[in-house]
């Protein structure tokens, strides 16, 4: 695959999971927890199925002398055992349950348990990254600034946000502070947080979905700065010139990455 497709798939590997993430909780919230796209995520890394009685286990081999194992439950545990040793613990049947050690190992598995819920779903996420080939060249920078320029040509908002959304991810770029959201708009930039909670956002790059502009600002906007939010309206609207506009945007972010 290209550079650009391998960049897509892992802004989807992020985005999936967020998404399981986003759907775990304490075992009393009732949550459910999204199987279904923790399975998708678990299908695009070195992940082995297997089905043991009830139970939905993902194997990971690796270098170690026992598998990684991750259960498709709600807690979403990994475990770093063997397959008999997981479905002991995790759907026992009468007969083993008599036994006092498998009871013992029924009610506490600490002794094999790796992570739970988060922490798993960000270790799947990291290994299936890991397979993608993410070095790059100027070349494909271009080729993501070219299909941007198109995007913009063609007043193709789906390109756009795409192409915004790739150099998104290679320049650490994030959405904006709700402060700055604005509807119809792909906002993106770069966010620094402070301890006491307040923000500095910038450069920031807008892109409208209505009217198909593209804009930046080169400067920072802080979260006391009623002045910068007040020119950060004027220049969505377009009332004010912004620092940069069209081909110049894209321009800019291609060189930022090249001399990130």
């Amino acid at each position: 695959m290209s550079f650009k497709e391998n960049l897509l798939k892992k802004i989807d590997i992020k985005k999936m999971a967020k998404k399981v993430i986003d759907s775990t909780g304490p075992s009393e919230s009732g949550r459910r927890v999204d199987k279904a796209t923790m399975a998708r995520l678990l299908g695009m890394g070195p992940y082995v199925y297997r089905k043991e009685r009830d139970l939905g286990l993902y194997l990971f081999e690796g270098k170690s002398e026992k598998p990684l194992i991750l259960v498709l439950d709600n807690d979403l545990p990994f475990y770093r055992t063997t397959v008999e040793d997981v479905v002991l613990r995790k759907s026992p049947i009468v007969k083993e349950m008599i036994s006092i050690r498998n009871a013992i190992k029924i009610l506490n598995d600490s002794d094999v348990l790796v992570s739970k819920k988060e922490a798993s779903v960000k270790m799947v996420a990291k290994e299936c990254i890991d397979l993608l080939q993410l070095s790059y060249t100027e070349s494909d920078l271009d080729d993501i600034a070219e299909d941007g320029l198109t995007a913009l040509k063609l007043e193709d908002s789906d390109g756009m946000v795409e192409c915004l959304s790739l150099f998104s991810e290679l320049l650490g770029f994030e959405p904006p502070p709700v402060q700055l959201r604005v509807k119809y708009h792909e906002i993106v930039g770069e966010l620094t947080l402070q301890e006491n909670g307040k923000y500095a956002y910038g450069p920031v790059v807008i892109y409208s979905l209505e009217n198909n502009k593209l804009r930046m600002i080169e400067g920072e906007i802080e979260s006391d700065d009623k002045a910068g939010q007040e020119y950060f309206k004027r220049v969505v609207t377009g009332k004010t010139s912004a620092s940069r506009e069209g081909e110049e945007v894209l321009t800019y972010l291609k060189r930022r990455v090249s001399y990130k």
